[in-house]
C-alpha cells in the first residue's frame, strides 16, 4: 500500500511547493484532481493533451519529487439537470480519459452524480425515503432514464482509453452505498469499481469493514478521511438534519474530520488489516475536509496519525514466520 494525497488539498501551495510538501510528508502517490478552475494549478488536461512537451515536463516534475499518479479524479455531476453543466462534464470527462491514457494511468476516481426527479425538473433530487410509490417511481426513472444510459456511454469512452471507473459512494449521490455501487456495476459492467471513502459511509452508519470485505477486488482506490459524530446534536437532529451548515460545525450531528479524530487507532488497524486480507495494495489517498482546522495542519496531523499503521510492503514471499521459527508442523497441507 502507498500513502497518497488528493491534489485538491495541495492547492494552498504552488505546484512544485505542493509536491515538495507531499514528498516531505512521505507521500508516494498523488490523486490528480482534474475538474474545476482551481484544480488547473496542478493539472489542466486541455493544456497537457495538446502539447507533448508540456506533458513530458509535467510528468518529469512529478518524477523529480518521487510521486506517481494513483488516479485522475473526475468528480462532478454529469447527471445534472442543467444541460450546460452535464454537457461540460461529459466533454471534460473525455479529456481526462485521453490524458490518463497518455500518462499511463488506469484509474479514474469519480462520483456518479445526482439527476433530476422527473423530466423538465431543474433541481437534482436525492430520494432517501422509498416507503411510498411516488418516490420509488422517481428512483426507477432516475436509474433507467438518466443514470444507466449516461454511464454506459462514459464507460465506453473510458474503456477505449484503458481506464476503469472507481465510483465513490458519496452521501447525497445516486451511488451512496455498497449496494447502489453494485447496482451500477450490474448495469454497466466490470469496468465499474469502487473508490472507498469511509467518511461517507460513517455518516450513513454503514459498516466500513464489512464494506471492504463485501467489495473485495472491486476496491480500486481508497480515500483516508474520518467523520466525527457529535452525540448531543445527533440525539435531537439525527443524521439527515438540514438546519446546520459547514459554518457551524459545533452544532452539527456530524462533520468530516482528520483521520483518527472520529475513529480510534483500533478501527484504523482493522481497516488496514482488512484491506490486506482482500489483497488491496493500492493507494491510500489522504483528504482534509475538516471545517475547524487549517488544511496544512490537518494534513500533517492526519499523515502523522496514519503513517505508523501503514503496511507499506506486500506480504513477504520468503520464509513465513513459522518457518523461520522452525514450527514446521504449521506448514500448509
Amino acid at each position: 500500500m502507498e500513502l497518497g494525497i488528493n491534489s485538491l488539498f495541495l492547492l494552498p501551495f504552488e505546484f512544485e511547493d505542493g509536491l515538495r510538501f507531499a514528498q516531505k510528508q512521505g507521500i508516494k502517490v498523488i490523486e490528480m484532481a482534474c475538474l474545476g478552475e482551481a484544480s488547473r494549478k496542478y493539472c489542466d488536461p486541455s493544456q497537457l493533451i495538446g502539447d507533448n512537451q508540456k506533458l513530458k515536463k509535467w510528468l518529469g516534475t512529478l518524477e523529480k519529487y518521487d510521486l506517481k499518479i494513483s488516479a485522475f479524479s473526475a468528480h462532478g455531476n454529469g447527471l445534472s439537470p442543467d444541460k450546460e453543466i452535464s454537457e461540460a462534464y461529459a466533454q471534460h470527462f473525455r479529456k481526462i480519459c485521453e490524458l490518463a491514457e497518455l500518462a499511463g494511468v488506469k484509474i479514474l476516481t469519480l462520483n456518479a452524480g445526482i439527476p433530476a426527479g422527473a423530466p423538465g425538473d431543474k433541481c437534482p433530487c436525492w430520494v432517501v425515503d422509498p416507503t411510498n410509490a411516488k418516490n420509488r417511481s422517481i428512483l426507477r426513472w432516475q436509474w433507467e432514464e438518466r443514470v444507466i444510459p449516461f454511464w454506459k456511454e462514459q464507460a465506453r469512452i473510458a474503456e477505449d482509453h484503458g481506464c476503469r471507473l472507481a465510483f465513490e459512494p458519496w452521501i447525497g449521490d445516486i451511488v451512496h452505498s455498497p449496494m447502489t455501487l453494485m447496482k451500477l456495476r450490474e448495469a454497466i459492467g466490470p469496468i465499474v469499481g469502487c473508490n472507498l471513502d469511509p467518511s461517507h459511509l460513517f455518516v450513513q452508519k454503514i459498516d466500513v469493514i464489512e464494506t471492504i470485505a463485501y467489495l473485495g477486488e472491486l476496491l480500486l482506490h481508497v480515500h483516508i478521511k474520518d467523520t466525527r459524530m457529535e452525540s448531543r446534536n445527533l440525539k435531537l437532529q439525527g443524521l439527515l438534519d438540514t438546519t446546520q451548515t459547514p459554518a457551524t460545525p459545533e452544532k452539527r450531528s456530524w462533520t468530516f474530520t482528520l483521520v483518527g479524530w472520529g475513529h480510534d487507532q483500533k478501527f484504523w488497524r482493522d481497516f488496514i488489516t482488512t484491506l490486506r486480507f482482500i489483497g488491496y495494495e493500492g493507494a491510500l489517498s489522504v483528504e482534509m475536509e475538516c471545517d475547524y482546522i487549517g488544511v496544512q495542519e490537518g494534513l500533517e496531523k492526519s499523515i502523522d496519525f496514519f503513517k505508523p499503521l501503514l503496511m507499506e510492503k506486500p506480504p513477504s514471499k520468503g520464509k513465513s514466520w513459522w518457518e523461520i521459527a522452525g514450527f514446521h508442523q504449521i506448514a500448509e497441507d
